[in-house]
């Protein structure tokens, strides 16, 4: 009886064990089963600079409890992505918005999170399992980021993915799972928009 009790311990730590190195959530939704969740189809917006509303401001305060404002960004490109915890593209994601932030650091651009439905604490832990670096705001009481960019392109979708000029105006938009390579490329002609 004691070895039979053994062996199912021991399986199902294998069981539990295995289950730590993926993420269900965001393989559910990789795999396009499309239980339980409904995102946007990653259609990407760009405006040209004529086009471009005016300039957002917005003020939050970060899961660490810094305050974190639009004023923060001046002059720089600023990638600005809606998300949270139990979203499973906003995971699926996650790697790729972490690889751009690293690699434009220091090039003019960076990475906001905004995060739409979590407590500071929720964020955090989702911060801490993929690797994110860059800030993110906890939105989830008073939406007041949300409804600033509540304008002519506005965050239809979660996860949403804002590119905003140095100007602070909205030069693109990508409505649900992003792919890598078009945000390189989107931000990259933003940021040549400048030089």
């Amino acid at each position: 009886m004691r070895r039979l009790a053994a062996v199912a311990l021991a399986a199902a730590s294998v069981v539990v064990l295995a289950g730590c190195g993926s993420d269900p959530l965001a393989d559910q939704y990789r795999d396009g089963s499309g239980k339980n969740y409904i995102a946007g189809d990653g259609t990407i917006t760009e405006i040209a600079p004529a086009d471009r509303g005016e300039p957002i401001a917005f003020a939050g305060e970060s899961i660490e409890g810094e305050p974190v404002s639009s004023d923060d960004y001046a002059g720089e490109v600023l990638i600005v992505n809606f998300w949270y915890a139990g979203c499973a593209p906003c995971r699926a994601e996650a790697p790729d918005l972490q690889a751009v932030s690293e690699e434009f650091a220091g090039r003019g651009a960076g990475v906001l999170g905004v995060n739409v439905r979590d407590q500071a604490p929720t964020a955090a832990s989702f911060e801490a399992d993929y690797g994110i670096t860059y800030p993110s705001i906890v939105d989830t009481n008073d939406g007041s980021v949300q409804l600033a960019f509540a304008g002519d392109v506005p965050p239809n979708a979660v996860p949403t993915t804002l590119v905003l000029d140095a100007e602070g105006r909205v030069a693109a938009r990508i409505l649900g799972q992003l792919n890598r390579s078009n945000l390189q490329t989107i931000v990259g002609d933003v940021l040549d928009e400048g030089a």
